[in-house]
């Protein structure tokens, strides 16, 4: 499995897929294609958080009136599912490595694995 979840008009997501070679990954946009309870598990399983993959900085925080600070995991899930900016993105998605968000660490660690690609 290589999936890319992201936003089709997110600049952010746009330069970072912009910089591998995605040919043979699934791209998901997820406003049009709404991520499903089985693939926010399979990245549970892998990140082993569902808070790991909630995006703190959503707009729907504000207009939906949720405290970030009361969330349990569960809530994290619910969240995922119910409205596609609660995902942080991009998410690269293997059978056994996952890729979540933009900070700086985790796309080092991206490009380190893109990078091991080439070499195989």
């Amino acid at each position: 499995m290589k999936k890319v979840f992201y936003l089709k008009t997110c600049d952010t997501c746009r330069k970072i897929l912009g910089q591998y070679d995605t040919r043979n990954w699934e791209l998901r946009e997820i406003k049009t294609n709404p991520i499903t309870e089985e693939e926010v598990e399979d990245m549970y399983k892998i990140s082993g958080s569902y808070e790991a993959l909630f995006n703190k900085k959503s707009t729907q925080i504000k207009l939906q009136e949720i405290d970030p600070k009361a969330l349990q995991e569960k809530d994290y899930k619910e969240l995922l599912l119910d409205h596609y900016t609660f995902l942080k993105r991009p998410v690269f998605l293997t059978d056994n490595e996952i890729f979540i968000g933009n900070d700086k660490a985790n796309l080092g660690k991206l490009k380190e694995y893109f990078f091991s690609l080439k070499e195989d």
